[in-house]
């Protein structure tokens, strides 16, 4: 099968950035200072408060693929490492460069990809403007077009969901998170104009999915 892993990166407006009302309206639950500060960390977990900065997409059984990401138009020429080509632009461009490869693969493999990455993709290229062409929210209980590992691995949530990094660890699989980053590092990466940090962060996700993926085909695929 044409499969392909996908895994993205996103970070958060600046909260600031919003008139008056806006805020309000973000801010509207929460009773005190620290809740606040919680709302303004958390813009980035939102595809209307946030933007995709990371695209990044692997070939499972050839291990050639392509990491996508925002450069902030810094001078970055694109690049090849470790079978992967990284190539820079706008979150527009990156978004149609996406959805030109995607269209090609018949499956995509994802961790809580319909819970994050594939919702966030599809409502990013409609604020961008960018047409998607495919559809992979479609039927929940078959992976054949789209496994989700989340989905997979809590029996479609009838088991607590663990992130990644516990996962992978948990089957002995070397964690995207051991080299000293994660998620939550990723907006302030992107303030030190550490564009290409986060690009190979984005890649370590890819393998660590990967990995997770074979290892649940060869034991708890049903």
């Amino acid at each position: 099968m044409f499969r392909v892993v996908i895994d993205i990166e996103t970070i958060g407006r600046d909260f600031e950035a919003y008139d008056q009302k806006s805020q309000a309206y973000l801010l509207k639950y929460a009773e005190n200072d620290e809740e606040k500060e919680i709302v303004r960390k958390n813009l980035a977990l939102h595809a209307l408060t946030g933007e995709i900065v990371t695209i990044g997409m692997l070939n499972p059984d050839t291990g050639k693929g392509v990491v996508l990401f925002q450069n902030k138009n810094s001078s970055v020429e694109n690049f090849e490492e470790n079978g992967l080509s990284y190539e820079a632009g706008s979150e527009k461009e990156i978004l149609e460069k996406f959805w030109n490869i995607v269209k090609t693969y018949e499956q995509i493999i994802t961790f809580n990809g319909r819970g994050f990455d594939i919702p966030y993709l599809m409502m990013r290229s409609a604020i961008n403007k960018v047409r998607t062409s495919r559809n992979f929210m479609g039927y929940r209980y078959n992976p054949k077009e789209h496994c989700d590992l989340m989905e997979q691995l809590t029996f479609y949530g009838a088991t607590r969901k663990f992130n990644l990094d516990f996962y992978a660890k948990s089957f002995g699989i070397k964690s995207s998170k051991d080299e000293g980053v994660d998620g939550s590092m990723i907006g302030e990466l992107y303030e030190k104009k550490r564009y290409l940090d986060v690009a190979r962060y984005c890649a370590r996700d890819l393998q660590t999915t990967k990995e997770l993926y074979e290892y649940w085909d060869k034991y708890l695929r049903f």
